[in-house]
């Protein structure tokens, strides 16, 4: 009877303890050890609620807290792609009517720059054969004959001296024909001096004020940013950025349409200068004809006379 009682208790001590490593094994296949460790040491004071809150996951990883992630969430929106194009779509209106303003202007200045060049250029070559075709005439007639068919300012000049010596009362007095003939080329170079520098104020204009109208503009963009910033009540680099580097590139556009502006300016007064050196000397040539010719129709009385 006493060792029948003994294995009915022995057998129920096995199956408790079968009962309990089955138990323990499950426990470890749902939760992981690391969740049982975590459960073991937990304070006393945690209620069950706040575990079913944040259930455990498989494998041990609990699912982090919403609120920490959300600055990550609003770094991860706020980056986008930052070209030329999209920072222009991006900005403001003040800013975007800057920025069109100052590629038209530098449109403007690269059209002056092809146009005084195949001018100046046409023109300097016209000139320089006129030049050299009045210096083998003989008169004023022979020379305007030879300047038919020429469009310089060499035909200008000759016509001027004609006219000027057709309109004289009298020949008798040579220096009052040269001073009124130097009067009307002084006239007439004067006005090819406005028309070959056409434009060039444009130039100045451009490259004097781009950058500051570009500077406007960022002056403009990155106090919208500042606003941003006060709304969003952040400092992230990420959030902050993109409305700064819209707002440079403004400036940067500025300086792109203004330093070109400055360098064809300096070059075209060069090439403006030795052409309009040109034009004196084209002057010279027809005033020292003027003068042979006075000096001729002088000498032709004086012969016949003697003679």
């Amino acid at each position: 009877m006493q060792q029948g009682l003994f294995k009915t208790k022995t057998d129920r001590s096995a199956m408790r303890q079968l009962a309990l490593t089955i138990a323990l094994v499950f426990a470890v296949f749902c939760f992981g050890p690391a969740a049982i460790a975590q459960q073991s040491i937990a304070p006393a004071g945690v209620s069950q609620t706040q575990d079913q809150k944040t259930p455990p996951v498989a494998g041990g990883v609990r699912e982090s807290n919403p609120s920490t992630n959300s600055p990550a969430k609003a770094v991860t929106v706020g980056l986008r792609e930052l070209s030329p194009w999209s920072m222009f779509v991006s900005a403001s209106l003040i800013v975007q009517a800057i920025m069109t303003g100052l590629v038209f202007a530098s449109l403007i200045t690269w059209t002056i720059f092809v146009a005084k060049l195949v001018e100046l250029f046409i023109a300097r070559r016209r000139l320089l054969a006129a030049v050299n075709s009045v210096a083998g005439a003989r008169t004023l007639g022979e020379a305007s004959s030879m300047l038919s068919s020429d469009r310089s300012v060499m035909r200008s000049f000759v016509a001027a001296a004609i006219e000027e010596v057709r309109l004289s009362p009298g020949l008798d007095n040579e220096v009052g024909v040269k001073e009124r003939v130097a009067s009307s080329f002084s006239e007439i170079t004067r006005s090819e001096a406005r028309r070959v520098r056409f434009g060039m104020g444009m130039l100045a204009t451009i490259g004097a004020t781009a950058p500051f109208v570009g500077l406007f503009g960022t002056v403009w963009g990155i106090m919208n940013s500042f606003i941003g910033i006060s709304k969003l009540q952040t400092t992230n680099l990420a959030v902050v950025a993109p409305g700064i580097a819209e707002a440079l590139l403004a400036t940067a556009i500025g300086l792109f349409a203004a330093i070109p502006a400055v360098m064809i300016y300096n070059h075209f007064s060069r090439v403006t200068k030795r052409y309009l050196d040109l034009v004196g000397r084209a002057a010279g040539t027809v005033t020292r004809q003027v003068s042979r010719d006075l000096d001729r129709m002088h000498s032709t009385p004086m012969r016949r006379a003697a003679e």
